[in-house]
């Protein structure tokens, strides 16, 4: 009689796994700007100076105790 419930238990998880959809999603790699001077206030700023180093993206973000300008791309 034990064996019915690990069955139906089984077949429950078989089941769920068949109908879901995996999806990767890409990595985005990360590196402090070379050449953005100062602490990061604008994101406007931080995209423009990321551009110019041939990244898509930036973003200001926090490191210790002041903002810095990291670059974005897709790994």
């Amino acid at each position: 009689m034990v064996i019915v419930p690990v069955l139906f238990v089984l077949l429950l998880l078989i089941a769920s796994e068949m109908g879901t959809t995996r999806v990767a999603e890409a990595r985005h790699c990360l590196s402090q700007s070379h050449r953005f001077v100062g602490a990061c206030m604008r994101e406007r700023n931080c995209r423009h100076v990321c551009n110019t180093e041939g990244f898509p993206w930036g973003d200001c973000r926090w490191h210790g105790m002041e903002r810095k300008c990291y670059c974005k791309r897709i790994c």
